[in-house]
């Protein structure tokens, strides 16, 4: 069905748009949906820090359990 529209018909559909809610509206729905994208990277970004800061956490320590009981004693 969607293969069907086309050059025109996506003009069209845009000049519809663009008469229904206004060039203001949708410039500031446009500015809404790029900070959304902004804070999703932001959300992606900070996520994949805290999972490499965690592995290194994890990878800092190989001491066997046995040699650092030693080194208490």
């Amino acid at each position: 069905m969607l293969n069907n529209i086309g050059l025109p018909g996506l003009l069209l559909i845009a000049v519809v748009v663009l008469v229904l809610f206004g060039r203001g509206k949708i410039s500031s729905l446009m500015g809404e949906v790029g900070k959304g994208i902004t804070a999703f990277k932001k959300g992606v970004d900070d996520g994949k820090k805290e999972i490499e800061d965690q592995a290194a956490d994890i990878a800092k320590d190989v001491t066997p359990k046995e040699e650092k009981d030693k080194e208490k004693a």
